[in-house]
């Protein structure tokens, strides 16, 4: 039988790996199979032949284009679920709420549906795509089918199903369209038969899986040193460990299915544990013991979580704790003796400081790079009520944005790919009753500035994957050598942060302003580098004052430590000052400076760019048709889907910003940036 044809034509080039790979383990050795992605081109008109399109957006799209000809039949798939990739959904709890994510609206509905019609009825669903006018935030968890890239910065788990297959329905009529369906059925229900099979064993596996989980979690449970008590809003409980059996003094009976009434005789403690509208922390005596007792209602499930905590024992656990973390290093090293200046902008700085050391008030440290900035937050901290606490410094600028969260705010076991078993505290834990100084605040992301901005307002922070709320008691020094202020204006740096964190409030000099205390830190450097005897001569003291010092105290100590490693003898030359190209020429006088080279566009990326730029300078609308139609006449003709994708990518570079309106799509000041580098004067204005 001579070898049959079909052409695939998908929208997006996963989606048509995915399906030919369907596609091949039933027709390959039958079939020659062609595919395309629209999104990556589609090299000639189809004029005849099987033609399988993955959606009726892609038929649409593909008749606008006049791609199709009239001798094509075609095959508009049904699309399905993978059973493959259905493993992590049933692992949901019942009655959570999920964003569906998908690259339009009618897809996103479209896969809500067909989970739904699967048995997954039990979550939640709201729909999300690219463009929606409102988002609902305050959704932790994702499924996708494909379209990572698509899913929203503050979702915290993604679930990834991967693109939808072709149903047994689509499948039947390709066979039928190709005149093979009484060669192939037996096959095709034969693999179709073995996907349910292995599914439900997996089915039955997680149920076995289920219930070895639940000994090991009631072994956990009564490993807790807090007493923990679930009930429901009748009082039915449904766990009570073994170490609130011994606080309540209850036998070895098995308390659960029972009424919190049966084991609780305490009224006042029955009253606030089955008050639903009550929640919180309260203190209660039980049996001459100071109890404290955290209630947490469970929406979703309507249940209460209600643990018992020893004050006695959580208040040494602490000491103990902070004694650790001062033998870690985590500990103030400097105080204000170890400012080094007699200027009068120095002088009048270090009494700022001295001021604001005795309050509690969070601060804001400015000053460029190398002034001294974690110095003075750390002399404030050794100064404060607070010595005697943790001092914790975290830099933002060398942690990518996805582990500043973690860092900040700690993580619990499973919380994501490669959490540490027993999950992690974060610094705000670890520097409970102490002093976080928070340097570069300005490179944080606007996620993790309204994070940071809860901590500040309620004084307590939740674990990444976790739901226990803790109470904190830490003091904030931040510091930056960014112009915050314009970065408000710039809608950047959230402005109710920043009021937060300027509370109290410094700028520190550069030391090209206080040259007189240039003489002073020569001499304490070179004494505490060399411990000898060392003169640095008239000439090369000169030299060294005129110049300006642009990386302040920090590249002054770092030249010193030059020239007494390169030295003849206990004279500190001017041969021995390196040569200019060591110093630091400019200033970014609180800009930030370029972290990493701007990123390569490839050169229909830079024609859509400037295409954009061009016509919001003569306000006009930027739409993916109208950027369609105008690259027709250029050497990148892009369909309406390609544009989409490229959009999409220039958005996610922040070069440009997809809006509603008269104007559209318009070219950011990045972008503007990215621009003018490339094409300087030339660029239409």
């Amino acid at each position: 039988m001579p070898r049959k044809k079909l052409t695939l034509i998908t929208g997006t080039e996963q989606t048509r790996l995915t399906l030919t790979k369907q596609l091949q383990e039933y027709l390959s050795d039958m079939v020659t199979i062609k595919s395309y992605a629209i999104d990556e081109g589609i090299p000639n008109r189809v004029t005849e032949g099987l033609v399988v399109l993955s959606s009726y957006l892609v038929q649409e799209e593909l008749m606008n284009l006049e791609l199709l000809g009239d001798g094509c039949d075609i095959v508009v798939a049904q699309r399905t679920i993978s059973y493959d990739c259905i493993d992590e959904i049933v692992l949901l709890p019942k009655g959570r709420e999920v964003l569906f994510v998908n690259d339009a609206q009618a897809s996103a509905h479209e896969g809500i549906y067909i989970l739904q019609k699967l048995g997954v009825d039990y979550l939640k669903f709201t729909p999300y795509f690219p463009g929606m006018d409102e988002v609902k935030t305050d959704i932790d968890i994702a499924i996708t089918p494909g379209e990572i890239d698509k899913v929203p910065s503050f979702i915290k788990k993604i679930v990834d199903i991967g693109p939808r297959i072709m149903d047994f329905t689509t499948i039947t009529k390709i066979l039928y369209q190709l005149n093979l369906l009484d060669y192939k059925a037996e096959d095709l229900s034969d693999k179709y038969l073995e996907k349910i099979i292995n599914m439900a064993k997996r089915l039955a596996q997680f149920t076995n899986e289920i219930a070895h989980l639940n000994e090991h979690l009631s072994l956990v449970l009564d490993g807790l040193n807090d007493g923990l008590l679930v009930y429901d809003l009748q009082g039915s409980i449904s766990v009570l460990n073994e170490n609130l059996k011994r606080m309540l003094k209850i036998a070895n009976s098995n308390p659960t299915g029972k009424n919190t009434k049966e084991v609780i005789y305490n009224k006042a403690l029955l009253r606030f544990l089955m008050d639903k509208s009550i929640e919180g922390d309260k203190i209660f005596s039980l049996d001459g013991l100071e109890i404290l007792i955290r209630k947490l209602y469970l929406s979703n499930s309507n249940h209460i979580i209600a643990t018992f905590k020893s004050i006695k024992e959580t208040m040494e656990t602490n000491d103990r704790i902070k004694q650790e973390l001062m033998k870690k290093g985590h500990y103030a090293k400097y105080t204000f003796e170890d400012i080094i200046g007699g200027s009068n902008k120095i002088i009048k700085v270090k009494q700022i400081a001295q001021k604001l050391s005795t309050t509690d008030l969070t601060i804001l440290i400015e000053g460029e790079s190398g002034t001294g900035k974690e110095l003075f937050a750390s002399a404030i901290h050794h100064a404060s009520k607070r010595k005697k606490g943790p001092f914790l410094a975290v830099n933002f600028s060398s942690l990518p944005d996805e582990l500043i969260e973690s860092e900040l705010f700690g993580y619990e076991e499973g919380a994501f790919t490669g959490a540490k078993k027993g999950g992690k505290a974060g610094i705000f834990e670890e520097a409970d009753g102490g002093t976080i100084f928070l340097d570069e605040i300005g490179d944080i992301s606007m996620k993790v500035q309204a994070r940071l901005l809860r901590v500040l307002q309620e004084k307590e922070v939740m674990r990444i994957g976790g739901h226990h709320i803790k109470s904190v008691d830490v003091r904030i020094i931040a510091a930056t050598n960014r112009d915050l202020s314009q970065m408000v204006k710039e809608k950047s740096f959230r402005e109710d942060l920043y009021y937060r964190l300027k509370m109290g409030y410094m700028k520190l000099p550069p030391l090209r302003e206080r040259k007189e205390d240039l003489q002073l830190l020569i001499d304490y450097f070179i004494k505490i580098e060399s411990g000898e005897s060392i003169v640095i001569q008239e000439d090369a003291l000169g030299k060294l004052f005129k110049y300006d010092w642009y990386g302040n105290v920090r590249e002054l100590e770092n030249i010193l430590s030059y020239m007494l490693a390169v030295r003849e003898n206990n004279h500190l030359t001017i041969e021995d000052i390196p040569d200019k190209g060591f110093f630091i020429t400019t200033s970014n006088h609180g800009k930030e400076l370029e972290k990493e080279p701007p990123p390569v566009l490839k050169e229909d990326m830079v024609y859509l760019l400037k295409k954009i730029y061009e016509l919001n300078q003569k306000k006009l609308l930027v739409g993916r048709e109208k950027l369609a139609e105008v690259s027709k006449i250029t050497s990148y003709p892009m369909t309406p889907a390609q544009i989409r994708g490229r959009l999409d990518e220039l958005e996610r570079l922040d070069f440009i910003k997809k809006k509603r309106g008269k104007h559209g799509t318009i070219v950011t000041q990045k972008g503007e940036k990215y621009l003018m580098a490339l094409f300087g004067d030339e660029l239409a204005l």
